[in-house]
């Protein structure tokens, strides 16, 4: 571990608070104009998912820790369970559903994530950005509808289901935004 000032905290940094970890979801440095300047701070604990907003002046000083990242790749779902291999060790890690949240719909056999481990307890997993799926249905365009309403709903083949512009047809493979879940263009 180490220790940063309150104004170093960014986005991503993982930091102990109040005897938690804590990832630091948006910074926003205020400047008040009487007093000191400090960092206006939303954290989410990691553990249990809470959110909190904080303040931290730049005389404070904050543990900063050291997540271990690895790579595992994507092997089966198994009940509500998600398993995933060790690239290195060939060592298998379970997961259960609920720690990958809504995203585990977008895993893909032999699909590479990275793990972000403390003290070789995962806390946190890391998908692609953007993944390849066919769009399995879409509704058939409306006539006379304005450009700015003319995305219509659309499934893909993992169930999940995007706003996709009035073009795409089904069968069509598309880029989706696994942090957004939304649509970003048709796959090359």
């Amino acid at each position: 571990m180490a220790k940063i000032s309150g104004s170093e905290i960014r986005p991503g940094t993982v930091i102990e608070h109040d005897g938690g970890l804590w990832a630091a979801v948006k910074t926003n440095t205020v400047k008040p104009g009487k007093g000191g300047a400090y960092n206006q701070v939303e954290l989410k604990n990691l553990i249990n998912g809470t959110k909190l907003n904080e303040r931290f002046r730049s005389a404070e000083t904050v543990e900063q820790v050291q997540l271990e990242l690895k790579d595992f790749s994507f092997l089966y779902e198994e009940g509500d369970a998600l398993v995933f291999m060790d690239t290195e060790s060939y060592e298998q890690l379970e997961l259960a559903k609920d720690f990958v949240g809504d995203r585990a719909a977008f895993l893909q056999d032999g699909m590479m994530v990275t793990v972000q481990l403390y003290e070789e307890r995962p806390i946190g997993i890391a998908l692609p950005d953007h993944v390849t799926l066919t769009v399995t249905e879409a509704d058939p365009v409306v006539r006379g509808q304005t450009a700015a309403s003319s995305y219509k709903p659309a499934v893909l083949e993992n169930g999940i289901r995007v706003l996709v512009p009035p073009f795409i047809e089904a069968g069509e493979r598309i880029l989706v935004d696994t942090n957004e879940i939304s649509y970003m263009r048709r796959a090359d």
